[in-house]
């Protein structure tokens, strides 16, 4: 089989090609990129006035199965990350079961294949049942197919455990993913202004300082890879570009919701606006600009993570925490990065397909010739109003329904199959 997809501005940061070409699909790989590529096709595509990036890479998804299907399964979530341009997306291991050993990572493996329509990886849990105490078996983990290590949605309180982590994780040569949140500073939303009019216990942003630090100075005394999930905060920008400086092995990544959002958005006690971490005041969130922008921030992630309505729409207080994000991602990106000026096109898409796939070290998030063919179409200046009722997702849980935004995924092929068009699942 071959497909050709002509005429479109293919950027791919991981060749440094920005250009007018064509891309020639064969056999389910990259074949080639040239201008006026004239071979026959079995389907071709014209994506004149469009994008042509390499598969979108989410590396933080919440998968949901085993254990809440209610909330999401991985035939739900695969289909979310279509419709949202995603042609790879990394499972977070705090599922019922914990992804904590060899059953439980090939069950969520063996399902993907089965049940999914995108490329799934999966993290395991660094610790057993995530509990932060005793270290689960990454020898295991990493033979089962676990391409990192996270105890994702808690921080591990222990210094001692935590430094255990990064020695057994180095040595088997897989990334940690660190939620950084000092467990002790709760609260339901970020401390500060708004918090304190609306009677709400804040959380400081130094809850999300404190970890990083500590995480920073663990990696360096073990020369070993750690990567922070969500930043969003000033000093963690500031923390994340010193390490960086000094050649540790760190990076970090956010969210749409970090740099399209902040704790305004919380007034009229919005659930759909909690999530952890907590939205940001101003200054916060153009820190997160401005670290965007400098490229301290290596990855945008989604953080995407489905809940019931009944879980939601409760007293604030008690409200989950999290919003869904595959199908809202690329347009926030293009609207509030790429025609704001924030970030040139190149540089989103990097954060978005190579530099998340080097992070994993998978074989993702290229164009390269041999490379599996894994594409995906933007047309930047489509617009669209956000309408969760139309979302593939379970989930209807986000702050963003009703939003007008520019710049839409309009085709997602998988290893040189359409999986996605016009935001419809072929599949």
């Amino acid at each position: 089989m071959k497909l050709l997809i002509k005429g479109g501005r293919v950027v791919d940061p991981a060749n440094n090609i920005d250009k007018t070409a064509d891309v020639l699909v064969e056999n389910g790989k990259i074949a080639k990129v040239a201008a006026a590529i004239s071979e026959k096709a079995d389907q071709t595509i014209n994506a004149t006035g469009l994008v042509v990036a390499p598969g979108l890479v989410d590396m933080h998804t919440h998968l949901r199965e085993p254990g809440r299907e209610d909330k999401e399964t991985i035939a739900t979530a695969t289909r979310a990350a279509a419709r949202g341009g995603f042609t790879t997306i990394l499972g977070m291991p705090n599922t019922d079961p914990i992804l904590d050993d060899q059953t439980a990572v090939e069950f969520v493996l063996s399902r993907a294949k089965r049940d999914g329509i995108v490329n799934v990886y999966t993290t395991g849990s660094a610790t057993k049942g995530q509990q932060g105490k005793e270290l689960a078996d990454m020898w295991e983990l990493r033979n089962s197919g676990a391409v990192a290590v996270s105890d994702d949605g808690r921080t591990i309180p222990s210094a001692n455990v935590m430094q255990k982590v990064l020695k057994y994780a180095k040595m088997l040569g897989l990334p940690y993913l660190s939620h950084a949140e000092e467990p002790s500073m709760t609260g339901a939303m970020h401390e500060g202004f708004v918090s304190t009019e609306l009677g709400l216990e804040g959380r400081p942003a130094v809850a999300e300082d404190i970890i990083v630090a500590r995480e920073i100075i663990l990696a360096e005394y073990e020369d070993a890879q750690i990567h922070f999930c969500h930043g969003s905060t000033k000093g963690t920008m500031e923390l994340v570009a010193a390490a960086k400086k000094k050649g540790l092995k760190v990076s970090v990544e956010t969210c749409p919701h970090y740099f399209s959002l902040t704790d305004e958005a919380v007034r009229g006690y919005n659930q759909n606006a909690k999530m952890n971490p907590p939205l940001r005041s101003k200054e916060h969130v153009e820190a997160v600009k401005k670290a965007l922008k400098e490229d301290v921030i290596d990855v945008i992630a989604t953080d995407h993570a489905p809940h019931l309505l009944n879980e939601k729409y409760v007293e604030f207080d008690e409200a989950a925490s999290g919003i869904v994000g595959l199908e809202t991602a690329v347009p926030l990106v293009i609207s509030n990065l790429v025609h704001a000026g924030v970030l040139t096109l190149p540089q989103a898409i990097a954060k978005m397909t190579i530099n998340p796939a080097k992070i994993l070290k998978i074989p993702k998030g290229t164009l390269s010739v041999g490379a599996d063919a894994d594409v995906t179409i933007i047309d930047p200046n489509k617009e669209e109003v956000v309408n969760s009722s139309e979302f593939e997702s379970k989930g209807r849980n986000t702050p963003f329904n009703g939003m007008k935004l520019k710049g839409i995924p309009v085709m997602a092929i998988v290893a040189g199959k359409v999986v996605m068009k016009d935001r419809k699942v072929t599949e």
